[in-house]
């Protein structure tokens, strides 16, 4: 145990630190980092070097190489830099490298150097160029911070959504600052920037000169600043050695110390840990590392060659040409385990477990000691803690072996947490392998989420690797395996060595019908490759014909698109490719289409119906389909024509096309509503009155009640009306007229086709008893009862009755028989029915 502390430096009374390596580093590097533009992702990002940047002791026409290197060393990309001089390297929150150009064009690149993208920082970046430039992260994303050649400063809080924001000149600001930094104070992000000894923050609005409380006086320059990895303190370095550290508000001061050393350092960051209260900041120069805080000593390392600083959540990340380090605050559970004569219940757990391997009696010993004190359960919590943040698997081991030996002896304790950082652990030794080369820290993975985890590794292509966690860990399928072979599938189509088919069948015997995974996603992926074959092939496997046929328009594949949307039987989505159709072909080969497709054809004229009544006549004309021409062709006569005319017009083209049909019953019907529309304009003409658009019989209605009989009734000889509809049309014109004697000059005129019932019937609809009377004693036999009943004569209902001798007849007349008047009457029509029963 005294050995594993070795490494452990204490900064003042309650921290200590430790530096440990991570990889050893077998990167080729030709030249010193010095010599290179170096960025570093935190979370155990990738790092990027741009060799030979443009300097003037360096030919013209040699062209800078930009390397990309996983953390532990590997190569991930190499490419020739062919664009402009690059001023700054940085990397986005999505791992995206964003090199900035002198003329302040960012250009992004992927992890893998692919070229994903580029934007502009704006017109006056690049009339001023770019002088220096920093990539800074936010609650909102990434963003890009420019100092231009006229000492101006510009920026953007996320390159996601480019929103530029030109900040407030710095009064006589005439050379570059001395050391600049962003902020990001109230979800805002700011410029603090130090021109001599003066201090000033820019935001949006103003320029503030801010002063450090309790800085040392005698600073008449600052030399380096540094904002932590949770923008909440600031670190200066002045010129007179002094290193000031407090909040970024600038409004508290944590501690300062005097480092004596007057030379500006290459790098300063901020070493802290989180929920500790312990703040250090680590500055580094050419051979020296040091480690400052509040304390009066630091704590230094000799640096044996160029190095570089990657300010981590949870510490610092020191790379050079042969190693890669990580420094840190030891954790308080780690510290009080193995800290030189600890006696807290997790060292105590510790040693037992040792002794009870070695079956002494001392593992007892200490085991009753912790009990005795009731330490039992925070012991095994100490050992678990401690176990994450160990990053030598046997040192993990060990204190996980101790854990689960303190739980034997618990009787409720939750196994949760065991189990859950024996699967952490896992994860987090299986990414920090020397071929992965993610050397995350338990913190840091806790703050970054398995999602983003997963997210990382199908970033660096490890795909088997990201559906191993996924099934170790159990995520469900469309978060964890799915969505990592979607991704799969995205990057194997991008594979243009391997032919479409091949392709094709290794998704699908991959994919299958895995829940989640959307083949149409996939094809829209080779179809943005240009394998456009390939993405047909990969959209037979969607079985989702919404999600087909979208893709298979985009592609110009129209025809396809209709045969998928009629198979799918979703009328929506043909209209959608109709009119995609429409619009994309020539109204002839249109026409064809549709033709070899009887669905999509009725579809459309249905649709045409209510929208383009003349692309419907068309179709009609193309397919010689005259019966639905001429209806048309009646259609149009009543919908499109005032003119009667024109209405003439459209129904003789409609006659015309129901000769064409055979129908003849259509084209005389046709033929006839000419005749009446002309004989209704001729109407109008001479008597006045409304009777176009009227049917024949409210035409001869209108004419009996305008007193015109004598042409009602040569309107119904021309039209051969029949006379029982003529009798009955005049009958209810004249009853509704109220004129009984024009009524009774009618029914006289000649013999009633329909008989006089229907007189009677429609007086006494218009209430007129009396005239009703006139007609019932014209009544034909069949009938004379129901007339009497009508008119109310129940007695001579039931004369006739009698003398009829017809039972229903009788029955009728009883059932009228309501009154006490009508009590005779009964009595009459009974003792006929008993005579008639003895006969």
């Amino acid at each position: 145990m005294d050995c594993y502390t070795a490494n452990w430096n204490p900064l003042g009374d309650s921290a200590f630190y430790r530096k440990y390596e991570l990889y050893s580093m077998d990167w080729d590097l030709k030249e010193e980092l010095r010599d290179c533009l170096v960025a570093a992702a935190p979370y155990g990002g990738p790092i990027a070097l741009l060799r030979n940047p443009w300097r003037k002791e360096k030919a013209a026409s040699v062209r800078p190489v930009l390397e990309i290197y996983s953390a532990s060393g590997l190569p991930l990309a190499s490419l020739l830099w062919k664009s402009g001089p690059v001023v700054s390297l940085g990397w986005s929150a999505e791992e995206e490298l964003l090199c900035v150009q002198e003329d302040g064009v960012v250009l992004v690149y992927g992890l893998h150097g692919d070229f994903r993208r580029h934007f502009s920082m704006g017109n006056e970046v690049l009339q001023n160029r770019v002088l220096d430039a920093r990539i800074f992260h936010t609650e909102f994303g990434s963003g890009v911070a420019i100092l231009t050649g006229a000492h101006r400063f510009t920026l953007s809080a996320n390159v996601g959504d480019l929103k530029l924001r030109r900040m407030p000149e710095v009064p006589g600001l005439q050379s570059a600052p001395s050391c600049w930094t962003t902020l990001c104070q109230d979800r805002v992000a700011h410029i603090l920037l130090a021109v001599g000894p003066d201090l000033y923050l820019l935001d949006h609005a103003a320029c503030s000169a801010v002063t450090p409380p309790g800085l040392a006086p005698g600073v008449s320059s600052f030399l380096q600043m540094a904002v932590s990895f949770t923008y909440r303190h600031l670190a200066l370095f002045t010129d007179t050695g002094y290193i000031w550290m407090g909040t970024a508000s600038l409004k508290e001061k944590l501690c300062e110390f005097n480092c004596n050393i007057r030379a500006p350092p290459k790098q300063m960051v901020w070493c802290s840990r989180p929920r500790s209260k312990e703040r250090a900041v680590v500055v580094a120069w050419e051979r020296r590392l040091m480690v400052v805080g509040d304390a009066p000593e630091s704590i230094q390392f000799v640096l044996d060659e160029d190095s570089y600083l990657v300010p981590e959540l949870d510490g610092v990340r020191i790379f050079s040409h042969s190693t890669h380090e990580f420094l840190h605050e030891v954790p308080v559970a780690s510290e009080e385990i193995f800290k030189i004569a600890s006696m807290a219940p997790g060292a105590l757990l510790l040693e037992a477990q040792k002794e009870y391997e070695k079956e002494s009696q001392k593992a007892d010993e200490y085991l009753r000691e912790i009990q005795e004190l009731g330490q039992l359960t925070q012991a095994v919590q100490q050992c678990i803690e401690a176990a994450g943040h160990e990053h030598r698997p046997d040192m993990q081991k060990s204190l996980l072996r101790a854990a689960s030996f303190g739980k034997c002896f618990l009787d409720r304790f939750p196994p949760d947490s065991f189990v859950r950082m024996c699967q952490d652990l896992r994860v987090l030794n299986a990414i920090r392998d020397y071929h992965i080369g993610i050397p995350l820290t338990y913190s840091q993975y806790k703050q970054l989420t398995i999602q983003v985890l997963l997210d990382r590794l199908v970033l660096r292509r490890l795909y088997p690797l990201a559906i191993q966690i996924c099934e170790y860990l159990r995520l469900p399928e469309v978060q964890g395996v799915s969505r990592i072979l979607a991704h799969w599938a995205c990057y194997k189509v991008q594979q243009k060595d391997v032919s479409d088919e091949d392709v094709a069948r290794a998704i699908n015997q991959k994919l299958g019908d895995t829940p989640g995974v959307s083949y149409s996603d996939i094809a829209a992926r080779a179809y943005g490759c240009g394998r456009t074959e390939l993405a047909i092939k990969l959209l037979e496997y969607e079985p989702r014909s919404g999600e087909q046929v979208p893709l298979l328009l985009k592609m110009k594949r129209s025809k396809l698109a209709l045969s998928k949307a009629i198979e799918s039987g979703d009328t929506d989505l043909v209209f959608t490719v109709l009119l995609h159709l429409k619009n994309e072909l020539n109204r002839g080969d249109f026409f064809m289409t549709l033709r070899n497709q009887p669905m999509a054809l009725s579809l459309y004229r249905q649709f045409c119906k209510h929208q383009e009544l003349e692309t419907l006549k068309d179709l009609y004309n193309q397919d010689d389909n005259h019966q639905e021409l001429g209806s048309f062709h009646i259609r149009a006569s009543y919908a499109a024509e005032e003119r009667i005319e024109g209405r003439v017009a459209a129904l003789q083209s409609a006659a015309d096309a129901f000769y064409k049909a055979k129908n003849e019953f259509a084209a005389k019907a046709t033929e006839d509503q000419m005749r009446l529309l002309r004989l209704q304009r001729r109407l109008e003409d001479e008597l006045g009155g409304h009777f176009v658009d009227l049917s024949l019989h409210d035409t001869v209605t209108t004419l009996v009640l305008g007193g015109h009989s004598k042409r009602a009734e040569q309107l119904a000889r021309d039209f051969r009306i029949p006379d029982k509809r003529l009798w009955w049309l005049k009958l209810t014109a004249l009853a509704d007229l109220e004129d009984w004697e024009e009524l009774e000059k009618f029914s006289k005129s000649k013999k009633s086709p329909i008989g006089y019932l229907p007189f009677v019937e429609i007086c006494m609809k218009q209430h007129n008893k009396y005239e009703a009377k006139k007609y019932a004693s014209r009544v034909g036999p069949e009938q004379k009862v129901k007339a009497l009943l009508l008119v109310g004569d129940v007695a001579q209902a039931a004369d006739v009755a009698i003398e009829h001798r017809n039972e229903a007849e009788l029955t009728l007349v009883l059932s009228h028989c309501t009154g006490a008047t009508d009590a005779a009457t009964a009595d009459k029509i009974q003792r006929a029915r008993a005579q008639a029963q003895k006969k």
